[in-house]
Formats: C-alpha cells, structure tokens, sequence
C-alpha cells in the first residue's frame, strides 16, 4: 500500500480557524439562538467587552510613535476611504442600465446597499494582524469608515429611495464607537510604556483570543439570520443570482486593489491592510441600516441577504489569505 505523505495532504486541508467558521456556520444552522437576549450569558454581551478586550490588546502591543507616524500616510488612507464609499458603488452602478424596469432591479438595489456600506471594525484587524500588516493603519481606516458610512451610506441609497427622512441615531452609534473601540485602544497606548514588551511577546495567546471573537461573531450573526429566516424570504434563483453578484464583485474590487497598491509601490504592510480593510464590508452597520431604511417593508430582509453573503465570504476568503500571507513571511 503507498505510504500516505502527511505533510502533503495537510496543504489541501484548512486550518483551525477556517475549519472553526464553518463549524460555527453550521452550528447555528442546526442550534440557533444560543446566548440570546433572555440567556443567562447573552452572546451580545460576551461580544460587545470581547471587542473592547480585543481593540484594548492592540493598543496595548502598538508604539505610540509608530501609530503617530502612521496618520501621515495620507496616500493609503485614501485610497481605501476611496475604494469603500467611491469604486464599490460606482461598480456597481455601472450595471443599473442593464436591470434598470426590470425583475431584477430589485436584487440590483440589495447589492448597491451593500456597496455602500462602510469597512468592517473587528474582523479587518484581526485579518491584518494574522497576516502582519500594518495595524495602526487598519485601526484608524476601519475606525474612520464607520463614522463616514453613518453619512454616506443614506445618502447612496436615497439617491434611488424615496424613504430617506428618517434619522439615524447618529449619537448612540458614536457612543459605542468610542466606548468599545477608541477608549480601549487609547488605554492600551497608555499601558503599552509598561506591558507593551509582554504584550509582543505574548502575541500568539492575543491572536487566538482574537479569533475566538471572530468565531462568536460569525456564530450570532448566522443565527440570528436563521432565526428571523432571512434566507427563506428569497426564492433560490434569487439567492443564487444575488451570492455569484457579491461574490464577483469581491473578487473585482480584491484582484483590482493588488494591481492599485502595486502600481503605488505600497510595502508588504500597507499592501496588506488596504486589501484587507478596503475590500471588507460590515454586516454590523448593515443590519442597522437595513433596520431604518426598509422600516416596514415586507422585502426588507432582501437586502440584509447579500450582506450575509458577503460577510461569511470575506471572512472565509480572506482568512485562508491571511494565513498564507503569514506563513510566507515566516518561510
């Protein structure tokens, strides 16, 4: 019998971590709502100082003088501002001619809500991390994205809505930008003259304790879907038609960044956080949106779908991604 090479097969098969989303994936599918509000131990509150220990972790391993620096790098903030809130609508608007009167206008307009979102928080970092890119950029751009998404995301969709009067609680999402993210970080900046060294050193343990937010994330975020059926309020043509559009347009928008950031002659750093941060769109702001926007509407759930879609996608792309770009670098 031919010996089985081991070390060969374990290049096809995926590592714990992509093996853990789909795990989480399918956990939801088959138990949802574990940790629901009501819980003994709600998930949204696990979540919630999970992302605050996470940003606070980061602060603690970033030099203060690194990240000051780092705000000067003007070219790489905007080209991925530009890429969130310019290139991925204008993409997509490139097709409405073709949809426009027609069945699928409809599916065209759940798309473009999801172009017009802003960057990820938590889950861009993390990927910059794993792949050792430059962190105090991907903080500040994925930070700064979800200020500007308040504003520009309602005003994308308004042009083709004409349900945009109602407000958004511009206060309150601010308030946990700030709490959650920016105070954390800004302690651990503080700390890092003292615990920065051990911080580094133990960087292995923050990264799994990283990942273990990320899979929590990915498990409520499904079940949550699951339990209000989001993905039973589309026929399968549909959901087909929507999952090959997002899918396309991530490859577009991911593929058409490389050959930008190569053509700028970013570092490995920068190259790695505008790919990572500018392709990455939030399912959190998303799902928030989606709540005022389609207030009422029986369709409203349609539009949430691609977000979905797209969010386990770059979760799932992006993570084999960073992972290989990691063990290049340690080669």
């Amino acid at each position: 019998m031919a010996k089985i090479n081991v070390h060969a097969l374990k290049r096809f098969l995926p590592d714990g971590f992509i093996s853990g989303i789909i795990g989480m994936i399918l956990l939801a599918y088959l138990v949802p709502g574990i940790g629901k509000e009501g819980s003994l131990v709600e998930l949204k509150t696990l979540i919630r100082y999970g992302i605050s220990l996470l940003f606070f972790f980061y602060g603690l391993r970033l030099s203060p003088e690194k990240l000051k620096n780092d705000l000067s790098n003007w070219r790489l903030h905007l080209l991925i501002q530009s890429i969130t809130f310019l290139v991925f609508p204008f993409v997509v608007l490139a097709f409405r001619p073709l949809l426009a009167g027609t069945e699928n206008e409809l599916l065209w307009l759940a798309v473009f809500f999801l172009a017009a979102l802003p960057s990820t928080v938590s889950s861009s970092v993390v990927m910059v991390s794993i792949a050792e890119g430059n962190i105090p950029s991907a903080i500040f751009n994925a930070s700064i994205s979800g200020v500007i998404g308040i504003l520009i995301t309602p005003l994308w969709m308004g042009i083709f809505m004409e349900k945009q009067q109602e407000a958004f609680a511009f206060a309150e999402v601010i308030q946990d930008l700030v709490a959650q993210i920016l105070i954390p970080v800004c302690l651990g900046l503080i700390l890092h003259r003292w615990w920065g060294q051990w911080a580094i050193r133990n960087k292995r343990y923050f990264s799994l304790f990283d990942k273990t937010v990320i899979l929590t994330i990915v498990y409520r975020s499904f079940s949550d879907s699951f339990l209000n059926g989001v993905f039973t309020s589309i026929q399968l043509h549909e959901l087909l038609i929507l999952g090959a559009s997002v899918i396309a347009l991530f490859f577009f928008i991911f593929e058409g960044t490389k050959l930008v950031t190569r053509w700028m002659h970013f570092n490995r750093e920068d190259r790695i956080t505008v790919l990572f941060a500018g392709s990455k769109k939030s399912l959190v702001h998303g799902s928030v949106m989606a709540a005022v926007l389609f207030a009422g509407s029986p369709l409203g759930s349609l539009f949430l779908v691609p977000v979905m879609i797209y969010h386990a996608f770059q979760l799932f792309y992006i993570s084999i991604v960073a992972r290989r770009y990691s063990k290049e670098l340690h080669a």
